[in-house]
């Protein structure tokens, strides 16, 4: 079910947490819901401002890496909306890691040494440095899990060619090194994240949203090396604190297992911790702006009509 209907609309889809419409099959409007998800399940509350939060950043970081990567990006008509152009998606999410965190550290603490092809070092602790910047790709699944894969697996698969594949890392890591500058600059790491790339007119393109609290993790880097010695859980800026939650309360998205309730209290939790990462990341203090449904549609709809 679409919110809006536009001239010259040739698509819909509705993602775990944003609205995508296709305009003209040259264009894309993106709506960035406040649905929030977690092990590729919508949670069943929406996060108030989350949205707007996810949408604010993502064009602050597109705009800041565009001299490294072009990018799909060409407005932001409402704290919510953004408007570029439609790409030929890489079915693949370059996932790139600073730390052995989240997944890399579930892992490692199994016991493995190797994650998507690249081995890892003995001898770390949780959330420890990877000597460099670490790229474990995964398949973009069109419904539930993204898999891991390695590098060779996507070039045979013919995921990408082998000159694609360097590029793609090539610019992985550039992206990264730049979201890693601009955090330091606010006292913050930035952990790890994932970038999707798509190709238009035969150039790869930089898509969707960048360095956001859903695609990325952010340490506070005040304390952090304190912390990592005395084996203290690290403070961090991420939705990994909604996964965690749903961990102690039994959820991991698997088969016969129940969301747990979302209290009003918890809601708004999660709602001021994406609003403290935006004014943490931009810098500025954060504005809450609610349009009405209306208002939004004549805004994407004056902004479509200067594309044409």
């Amino acid at each position: 079910m679409s919110e809006f209907s536009f001239p010259e609309q040739t698509g819909f889809y509705k993602g775990k947490v944003r609205d995508v419409y296709t305009i003209a099959d040259h264009y894309l409007v993106m709506v960035a819901s406040d649905r929030i998800s977690a092990f590729d399940v919508i949670l069943p509350r929406p996060i108030p401002f989350k949205g707007q939060v996810l949408n604010q950043i993502a064009a602050y970081m597109l705009e800041a890496t565009k001299e490294i990567c072009p990018n799909w990006l060409l407005s932001v008509p409402a704290p919510n909306v953004a408007i570029g152009k439609k790409c030929d998606p890489f079915k693949i999410e370059m996932v790139v890691r600073g730390n052995l965190t989240g997944h890399a550290w579930r892992t490692y603490a199994s016991g493995k040494r190797e994650l998507c092809g690249v081995p890892l070092p003995e001898g770390l602790k949780e959330n420890d440095l990877f000597p460099e910047p670490i790229i474990t790709p995964s398949t973009k699944a069109a419904e539930g899990h993204d898999e891991d894969i390695s590098a060779a697996e996507i070039v045979k698969q013919g995921l990408a060619t082998k000159e694609e594949w360097e590029k793609l890392c090539d610019y992985t890591l550039q992206l990264f090194k730049k979201g890693k500058e601009i955090a330091a600059k606010r006292d913050l790491i930035l952990v790890d994240t994932k970038y999707e790339f798509g190709k238009l007119d035969g150039d790869i393109v930089l898509m969707d949203e960048i360095h956001t609290p859903d695609s990325s993790r952010y340490f506070y880097a005040d304390g952090f090396e304190e912390r990592q010695k005395k084996g203290e859980r690290q403070k961090q800026l991420s939705k990994e604190f909604v996964r965690e939650w749903l961990i102690e309360n039994n959820f991991m998205g698997k088969e016969g297992q129940t969301v747990p309730e979302m209290s009003d209290e918890w809601v708004n939790t999660i709602s001021q911790r994406y609003i403290e990462l935006y004014e943490k990341v931009i810098g500025e203090k954060f504005i809450p702006e609610k349009l009405t449904k209306e208002e939004t549609l004549n805004k994407i709809k004056t902004a479509l009509s200067s594309l044409s």
